[in-house]
């Protein structure tokens, strides 16, 4: 058959999940046994980050994907859009009227994959677990509203909130607010190296060389009780050290699957005509990049430095020599299709400006050309990042003002340091915990942020954000959305620089491909099956 691109709406909880299964093809698992799936996502346990899989630790989009399958939570963001629904839990719900009391009943009968029972003490002890570790990921600022936890009996859990949080169903759907075992958890420590337990719908089985995970195994939980329906038996999940590597794989057949990250290239060539027995299948996504500061460096620390460089920045040439139709230009932290979304950047700045830019310099006295480095990661955020910088670096010095250098680094090395303010200017992908404007402004905004950033805005984390976590109805949270976006577009504590789209490439027998993503990024492995090819 010839390769063919399922583009999917927003809606797709609407769609049945069906691609045509014509044309045989030899598969990852040509015996019907495991689906294959490749990934770039890299899985290192270091003395920087020696705990990479701990549900209290854990805060990327790869180790996510890992926890998810095997770690349950009490709600789930559902198979399509919409507000998080019950998975360990039988029902959960707001009991006041303020949003700051909120009861969940666990289902009947769960157990951890190692026989134990999941009781309501076990979720109190995870979450209790998570806060007081305070894991220098920041992953724990999720459960900040949070004031006590409660338990009534084996099956109710209370939370009982600091200050009203609408958000609060969406950050129990995190993996931060996972069930693990006290038995394999220790209260006081990480959980270091590759071990996982939960009740979530699979086991897994890490396959580690030199400290890095290079293939988990996925067995379906016999002993799992939730909201999903488990289409498959096992699932491998390969790790390859670039773009390149598993598109070759899945042209030879050795995988039967290929997402996290395709080259630009690759998806190009896999939306054309050839008679290879692949599928694309395209989505929306809500992944964003951006440039972060450390707004204490010298280099940065003068407002007019980074407005300057956001009135500089063309995004619209940026996308166009690099992602074409695959990113669009971003001009807030909040993606255009996220409800609360303000074009902020471009209401101030407008399009690249040399002119305007060398006037905000000018006025601050200002003397040019400011020398830079920005930093990226080499491994992370997929092979086209290295050209993303080089277009920004010429985009900067061309215009004068700016001397400009980059320098890339492999992420177990690049995000310690980030973390550690090493980097005055550094890019940042961002892949949402779920898909509300505020988790695409407090994890960078709010105190404990995830990137260690010294800005503090003070009306934006004694107001805006509480006043916005308030509002059960999003859209009446516009306002003081809209108000944090300005800000942002101000102080410019971070560059906001495009928003892409999400792809799936599989074997044209594998089944559930256009569930495989939800729009925040999460692996749905429980969705793939195997059709029938002929």
């Amino acid at each position: 058959m010839n390769r063919k691109t399922l583009v999917l709406p927003a809606v797709i909880g609407l769609l049945a999940p069906v691609l045509a299964a014509c044309g045989g093809s030899d598969s990852g698992s040509g015996d019907g046994g495991a689906i294959v799936v490749g990934t770039t996502d890299r899985f290192t346990a270091s003395k920087d980050a020696p705990a990479p899989l701990d549900p209290a630790y854990a805060y990327d989009v790869g180790t996510w994907n890992i926890l998810r399958q095997t770690v349950q939570t009490l709600m789930i963001q559902p198979r399509g859009e919409g507000d998080p629904v019950p998975e360990a839990a039988e029902r959960c719900g707001f009991t006041d009227t303020g949003n700051e009391r909120y009861a969940c009943t666990l289902r009947d009968g769960l157990k951890f994959a190692n026989g134990d029972p999941v009781t309501a003490s076990d979720v109190k002890y995870s979450i209790d677990r998570a806060r007081s570790l305070k894991a220098d990921s920041g992953v724990f600022a999720l459960l900040s509203t949070i004031d006590t936890v409660e338990t009534q009996g084996d099956r109710d859990v209370i939370f009982h909130l600091k200050t009203a949080d609408a958000t609060f169903p969406y950050k129990l759907s995190t993996p931060v607010a996972g069930i693990v075992d006290p038995d394999d958890y220790p209260k006081n420590k990480l959980r270091d190296g590759f071990d996982l337990g939960g009740s979530g719908p699979y086991t897994v089985k890490a396959d580690v060389e030199n400290d890095e995970l290079v293939r988990a195994e996925f067995t379906r939980n016999p002993d799992y009780k939730g909201s999903l329906k488990v289409n498959n038996d096992k699932i491998d999940m390969v790790s390859f050290k670039d773009a390149g590597a598993m598109g070759e794989a899945l042209d030879k057949g050795d995988i039967d699957l290929m997402t996290r990250t395709m080259s630009p290239d690759q998806i190009r060539e896999l939306s054309g005509d050839a008679d290879t027995g692949v599928d694309l299948v395209e989505m929306p996504g809500l992944e964003i990049r951006y440039l972060g500061f450390n707004t204490d460096a010298p280099t940065v620390k003068s407002k007019a430095v980074r407005q300057a460089m956001a009135q500089a920045v063309n995004r619209s040439e940026l996308v166009s020599k690099v992602y074409g139709s695959q990113a669009e230009p971003l001009y807030s932290l909040v993606p255009a299709s996220v409800t609360g979304h303000s074009n902020s950047f471009f209401n101030k700045y407008g399009d690249a400006n040399v002119t305007k830019a060398r006037s905000l310099l000018d006025q601050a006295n200002i003397t040019t050309p400011v020398k830079l480095t920005l930093h990226y990661t080499t491994d992370h955020y997929g092979p086209a990042t290295k050209k993303e910088f080089e277009v920004l670096r010429d985009q900067l010095n061309s215009s004068g003002l700016f001397d400009v250098g980059i320098k890339g680094t492999p992420w177990d090395t690049f995000r310690p340091a980030e973390k550690k303010g090493e980097y005055d200017v550094y890019g940042m992908g961002w892949f949402p915990d779920f898909p509300d404007a505020d988790n695409f402004l407090a994890p960078f905004l709010d105190r404990d942020n995830t990137l260690g950033s010294p800005y503090d805005n003070s009306q934006i984390r004694n107001t805006l954000i509480p006043e916005s976590r308030r509002e059960a109805d999003r859209l009446s949270a516009s306002t003081s959305l809209t108000d944090i976006q300005d800000i942002v577009a101000s102080d410019v504590p971070v560059l906001p620089l495009w928003q892409g789209k999400q792809y799936v490439a599989a074997r044209d027998d594998i089944t559930g491909t256009a569930y495989a993503l939800n729009s925040a990024s999460t692996l749905q492995l429980w969705e793939l099956g195997r059709g029938v090819s002929g």
